[in-house]
């Protein structure tokens, strides 16, 4: 009987690659799982495609709704981030190994390996129709092998590879980098991209952005857009109510639209490393922009400079892959607890690849304008004399310290007169 092993298959490189030497390397039936989470074009053909390179057959699974509602939504209120809902899909029973792209320990692929192992070892609530297997099953931990990657450990071979087995492939020499696409963003790294220095939006590059106009080409008119939130999520468009998948989608249309949501940054890898991306996240961009300005609207300021001091872990963890650790799961707890009157409506202008505030409002605005205002309180919330003894307590400790440090100067020219003297005088002695 021959091995059964579940790849989660892209289509891409690697993948494409990974699935036909491992049915040639191991002589087994490869059967090709894909999440749907918004890569759109890249998933036309991929049923053919899939069969075509070897596999037996190909699960699609449309999880677009469930990537926006329970992992972009909750990372908004944080930290925008991705990456961590394939994993908890990819299912195989007891008698068949799982397999990913980051088998293939290239440098790109080792710092993603710890994600996709790691989240394999949580049993998913999900697709129980597909039998999954126990955290602590042995057949559960994802195949990894030397010879793979020692046989083909750089694109160019991978590349010849496909040729000369007839697999479809995007990947050529004309498109040196690569790219992965999902609800959230699009980001594109390797090849022309690992040099720092190059220019990833000078206008010869242009072609290699999917959904974002060059900020040069955006129209000349400015567009305002309205989102309103309800405890921190956003659930309606331009006065539209609509679902975080259909959200994600309007906004990214309208970001791409006017060039908005382009990032390029170099990483710190889990692994050790510093790696150089692109990125294109218009939806991503304007969501976080526009609930990053509903809060400073509702948002108590303790409890927003308690929940800021955490987005360093928090964002660590997600991106380390520790999406299901059970600090995350009591930080995101925290986090749901401090949006619960972040709830208003956020005006935004999108104008040649920026965000800029137009307005927020919110029946649980913190903000009181009689008591901010320049002019005499009516409501007598704010007393001037308050303020004064405020500012005395405040600045005690620095009032203290700057006199201790005037007396300590003030006797250094002393100490340093009678230090200079003490040599003389026993100079003299000496004479006599």
């Amino acid at each position: 009987m021959k091995k059964k092993i579940v790849l989660a298959y892209s289509g891409g490189l690697d993948t494409s690659v990974l699935l036909s030497w491992i049915k040639d390397t191991y002589d087994a039936e490869v059967i090709a799982f894909c999440a749907n989470i918004g890569q759109d074009d890249e998933l036309k053909g991929l049923n053919a495609k899939a069969k075509k390179t070897g596999a037996s057959k190909i699960y699609i699974d449309d999880l677009q709704e469930e990537f926006a509602r329970d992992f972009i939504y909750p990372m908004m209120q944080p930290e925008p981030f991705m990456r961590p809902v394939l994993p908890g899909h990819q299912h195989c029973p007891p008698s068949h190994r799982q397999a990913h792209g980051g088998d293939r320990p290239g440098r790109r692929r080792d710092r993603d390996r710890p994600r996709r192992d790691r989240q394999g070892e949580r049993p998913s609530p999900f697709r129980v129709d597909r039998c999954r297997s126990g955290p602590r099953d042995r057949n559960h931990r994802p195949l990894a092998g030397r010879a793979f990657p020692h046989r083909l450990p750089r694109p160019r071979e991978m590349i010849a590879y496909c040729a000369d087995k007839n697999i479809p492939v995007q990947a050529s020499a004309k498109k040196p980098y690569s790219s992965d696409r999902n609800l959230l963003h699009i980001s594109f790294e390797a090849g022309i991209l690992e040099d720092p220095w190059f220019d990833a939006f000078a206008p010869s590059n242009k072609d290699m952005f999917t959904l974002s106009v060059a900020p040069e080409d955006a129209p000349d008119k400015a567009e305002y857009v309205t989102l309103e939130f309800m405890k921190g999520d956003c659930v309606a468009v331009n006065g539209k109510e609509l679902s975080p998948l259909q959200v994600m989608k309007t906004l990214n249309k309208l970001g791409g639209k006017h060039g908005v949501g382009r990032v390029d940054m170099v990483e710190n890898r889990f692994v050790g490393m510093k790696s150089r991306g692109v990125y294109e996240t218009p939806g991503g961009a304007i969501l976080h922009f526009a609930h990053r300005q509903i809060e400073s609207l509702t948002m108590d300021r303790e409890v927003m400079h308690l929940r800021d001091s955490l987005i360093p872990k928090y964002a660590t963890l997600v991106y380390n892959g520790f999406w299901y650790a059970p600090e995350r799961l009591a930080l995101q707890a925290l986090v749901t607890e401090s949006q619960k009157n972040v709830s208003g409506t956020v005006r935004v202008k999108l104008y040649k690849g920026g965000i800029y505030a137009a307005g927020r409002k919110s029946a649980y605005s913190l903000y009181n304008p009689h008591i901010a205002t320049m002019e005499a309180d009516p409501t007598k919330a704010y007393n001037q004399d308050d303020a004064t003894g405020f500012i005395r307590l405040n600045g005690l400790r620095l009032k203290v310290g700057a006199t201790v440090e005037a007396e300590v100067n003030a006797q250094a020219p002393k100490k340093a007169a009678t230090a200079t003297k003490a040599p003389k005088a026993k100079k003299a002695a000496k004479k006599k």
